[in-house]
């Protein structure tokens, strides 16, 4: 328990000194909330309903997808994993400490957004506060999954970056932040059922706003439930402890199984 608090400590406090996680975490998730904040509110009001919601969810994607594989990767080309095995580290612990920290670091961002957003955009707290508070941890669970194994199939830092704008840009476009699903075309909003974030809007519009939506919006929590099990079962089982030994327990495609709760959403709820 010490040596985890240790790492946990020193995993916490290298999100805040090193100045690529500090942007990623706290500087780039806040500062578009704000900007999005006042010019997005300006051309439609009707984006205050939502605006709580939809920057939490970008800090997650943003902390998650854009920072968190990072370091993983560019820890296991260096060997710092191969240390790490040799000193008896369990693979889980690499994985698991970095995404609690991230966890962590977005929690305190969502608290800041939570509490300043009706007090600078008038926009409305949660109805729902359990309900709040259960779909950010699923949202976040969801997305470190994805994140871990990400990190996890990457080759290198380049395909990092490729596969995370894979998820976020999609996401951003589709998947309900900024355009809620109904309004989007019946195809984009079908495609955008095979991302998490969709699920997460549709879980908070349902649950924290007591909004009526299309589905029950249970089954949102479900989807996010499932594709974070299965995508950290599945970052586990891919895990390699070095860049150079390129021998693996499975191939790297089956992180494509991560999608399927999302494909059956798509198909089964739409």
């Amino acid at each position: 328990m010490s040596a985890f608090m240790n790492h946990f400590s020193f995993e916490f406090r290298t999100g805040i000194r090193n100045k690529e996680l500090l942007l990623m975490n706290y500087l780039f998730p806040l500062g578009f909330y704000v900007m999005a904040g006042m010019f997005v509110t300006e051309l439609n009001p009707a984006f205050r309903e939502t605006v709580i919601p939809s920057m939490i969810l970008f800090a997650i994607m943003v902390s998650m997808l854009l920072g968190l594989p990072q370091p993983l990767v560019t820890a296991r080309e260096v060997g710092i994993f191969r240390s790490y095995k040799i000193n008896g580290v369990p693979a889980i612990s690499i994985l698991t400490i970095p995404a609690l920290t991230t966890m962590l670091h977005t929690l305190i961002v969502a608290v800041v957004i939570t509490a300043t957003a009706p007090l600078i955009f008038d926009a409305p707290l949660p109805v729902n506060w359990p309900g709040f508070i259960v779909v950010f941890l699923l949202t976040a669970f969801a997305f470190i999954g994805i994140s871990l194994l990400i990190s996890v199939i990457s080759s290198s830092s380049r395909a990092t970056v490729l596969w995370s704008q894979l998820i976020f840009l999609p996401s951003m476009m589709i998947g309900g932040l900024m355009i809620p699903a109904h309004m989007m075309p019946d195809a984009l909003a079908r495609i955008g059922m095979l991302l998490p974030s969709t699920y997460s809007m549709s879980a908070f519009q349902g649950l924290a706003k007591n909004w009526t939506i299309g589905f029950d919006p249970y089954w949102s929590l479900a989807v996010l439930l499932a594709g974070g099990v299965l995508s950290f079962g599945l970052a586990i089982y891919l895990f390699c402890w070095d860049s150079h030994n390129r021998t693996q327990r499975g191939h790297p495609m089956l992180a494509l199984l991560a999608l399927l709760p999302y494909a059956l959403g798509a198909l089964l709820l739409w």
